[in-house]
């Protein structure tokens, strides 16, 4: 049986129908110093269950991560599952958002304004659960490891016990976990439990060393004020369990849960059970289906649990968004990749704007048969906003010169071509460039040995074809009686780091490309991170004089392919203080591309693939007087160039 560190408890206990209420504060100096005593959290492995306070201890917990939903909307969402019943929040916290750059400057402000969501949580009388990682995969960039990391250590194995992966941890962590210490539940706050690493027994480092080392810094700084946890798939503990920590599994609806708790106790023969990620919905790629999962099937096994006494934390219970260009992806399908929405609804029992669905009523209903239910009415769903169509307005080519010039780095010149990383860029594009040789065969091949993640190819800025990863099309055939010119463009996107299985994923292209057997030589690459919006809201308020000569002949108001390259489209619109509500921009009609609405990246659109067709638009993204929405299409507009806001998601393709 392994042996565990004791750590210390939560704010107010669970038995069975005992009203659950959080009495607790964060900081202990609001109460009178002569009442205060010892506040523990333990777990009792004899007795099997958790002691809060010395009180045998429950908790039924929602997944909720901070960074995927606005700051203004986090309390009313803390409040919803309060009321569904719960007594705790789980959130992962990920580094990528807080420490975007290497550097010494940290990220704590809006989305990323951890200590505003912890206090947010107390005030809804929730406990937490803390997941730091630093490895946290939830489907978004990279795992959350930030990307400077392949920059600054081309060679880096992450997730083991590398030395310049454990420096960079240990400087991350000495700045986060000191700011998390006076939250910890012995400290007067509400994290009761802080995990270690995350499921890494389905990573195939197995690096023992590695996570005794991660266990011990991490116990540096909780100490015995919470408890430390770690969290795998039932046949990952050989290798994600580690000693003297206390250990819990994952798994979803319609599982045998006898036949995992069994797996369980060969590592952990006593101590409460725990199902740290119950699924009730799931992840969905581009080119897939919506993940959708049974309600009957939730609540059956999701009973089942409570009545084994087994605590349980919903993955996800509000989902929220991938803005910008934080979605990750997956190592698998034709291409091994397979590149996330940018929605992560989750089919969660909270939808992506917050609101309460049947499925968390459901859920509301089993718990109310096990416990006493807080006095609090589930919040109302959000008024929606309805606008109609706007029409958009070609403004930009980005592969014009003065479009590069003011909206994308300085070019570097290099023998090969190389990859964002070692251009120091984390996402957006990069226009590879290079001449075209003066003997070539016709048609010509042209092959990639690698591609990350998909190519958009032109001659002399006239759209080819495209090469893509997740397909495994890397070969393009060029008729060059069709395509004569002398420059050869690839411009490639980043569709998003692979977040779980691959560590180091590096974007652009990474090895040699080869026309009709030769390697191409002598690139020229322009990086464009599009994350400077203001800058592209200044571009874009112009047409450029040239821009019918950027684009197919023709009108704009005629349906094409947009064959001269990615185009910005711009419109303008007017809202009154009563039309300031979330709502959902419907690109039906265009091809692929990413959304800005005054100076927020809304992320990917690809309705012509889907499934997800709308992009959610939260209120705060919004404001009284004029708005701004800009599109960079790829691929092709609709016959009208409109958009239209509305008041319902797409997420199952246009039906």
């Amino acid at each position: 049986m392994l042996k565990l560190f004791t750590f210390l408890t939560i704010f107010c206990a669970i038995s069975v129908k005992s009203q659950l209420i959080l009495e607790s504060r964060v900081h202990h100096e609001e109460n009178n110093s002569s009442q205060v005593t010892e506040r523990t959290f333990k777990v009792d492995y004899e007795a099997e269950t958790f002691l809060l306070d010395g009180k045998p201890f429950k908790y039924v917990a929602g997944e909720f991560h901070y960074f995927r939903s606005t700051r203004e909307s986090w309390r009313k969402k803390l409040r919803t599952m309060r009321a569904t019943g719960l007594n705790a929040v789980s959130t992962y916290i990920e580094w990528s958002i807080h420490n975007p750059k290497d550097n010494d400057q940290y990220v704590w402000t809006g989305m990323a304004d951890l200590e505003y969501f912890l206090d947010m949580a107390v005030a809804e009388d929730l406990l937490v659960l803390l997941r730091p990682g630093p490895y946290i995969c939830a489907e978004r960039d990279m795992g959350g490891f930030p990307y400077w990391l392949l920059t600054k250590y081309p060679e880096i194995n992450l997730r083991t016990y590398d030395e310049n992966y454990r420096t960079e941890v240990e400087k991350w962590y000495g700045v986060l976990m000191t700011k998390m210490q006076r939250y910890l539940y012995g400290n007067g706050g509400p994290i009761i439990m802080v995990q270690v690493e995350n499921e890494y027994g389905s990573f195939k480092a197995c690096d023992g060393e590695y996570m005794k080392w991660l266990r011990d810094l991490t116990h540096q700084f909780v100490q015995d004020k919470a408890v430390l946890y770690t969290t795998d798939g039932p046949n990952g503990l050989k290798c994600g369990a580690v000693e003297n920590v206390f250990a819990t599994i994952d798994f979803g609806a319609g599982t045998n849960t006898a036949e995992q708790w069994e797996k369980l106790r060969k590592y952990q023969p006593k101590g409460p059970l725990v199902n740290s990620e119950f699924y009730p919905g799931w992840l969905t790629h581009w080119h897939e289906k919506m993940a959708r999962v049974s309600t009957a099937l939730i609540v059956k096994t999701f009973d089942e649990m409570l009545h084994e006494n087994v605590s349980v934390n919903f993955y996800m219970f509000y989902g929220g968004t991938n803005f910008g260009f934080t979605a990750g992806a997956n190592n698998g399908g034709i291409g091994q990749y397979e590149p996330d929405i940018t929605s992560y609804d989750y089919d969660a029992p909270m939808n992506e704007a917050g609101d309460a669905t049947p499925k968390l009523y459901a859920i509301r209903d089993v718990i109310s048969s096990h416990y006493d239910m807080p006095k609090i009415d589930v919040p109302e769903p959000s008024p929606k906003l309805h606008y109609g169509k706007i029409l958009m307005v070609p403004k930009q080519n980005l592969l014009s010169r003065s479009t590069l010039s003011a909206l994308c780095r300085s070019p570097v010149v290099s023998r090969n071509p190389v990859s964002f990383e070692k251009l120091d860029q984390n996402s957006g594009l990069i226009l590879y460039e290079t001449d075209v040789p003066a003997k070539l065969r016709d048609p010509s091949e042209l092959g990639f040995f690698e591609i990350n993640d998909r190519g958009l190819v032109y001659v002399d800025r006239k759209f080819v074809g495209i090469v893509s990863r997740a397909n495994a099309a890397k070969t393009l055939s060029i008729n060059w009686s069709n395509w004569p010119g002398k420059k050869l463009q690839i411009l490639v996107e980043s569709q998003g780091r692979i977040n779980y299985n691959v560590p180091n994923d590096f974007k652009g292209i990474t090895k040699d490309i080869f026309l009709d057997h030769n390697v191409l030589h002598n690139w020229t690459m322009t990086g464009c991170p599009l994350e400077d919006i203001s800058t592209i809201e200044v571009h874009t308020r112009d047409t450029s004089r040239n821009y019918r000569g950027n684009m197919e002949p023709g009108s704009w108001l005629i349906h094409r392919n947009v064959h001269n390259g990615p185009t910005f489209y711009r419109a303008e619109f007017n809202l009154t203080a009563e039309q300031v509500l979330d709502t959902y921009l419907d690109p039906t009609g265009w091809g692929k591309g990413i959304a800005f609405v005054n100076q927020h990246n809304l992320g990917r659109y690809w309705p012509t693939i889907g499934p997800q067709i709308t992009l959610y638009v939260p209120k705060e993204f919004l404001q009284t007087g004029k708005n701004i929405i800009i599109l960079l299409e790829f691929e092709r507009v609709p016959d009208d160039t409109t958009i239209e806001l509305v008041s319902e998601p797409k997420l199952d393709g246009n039906k």
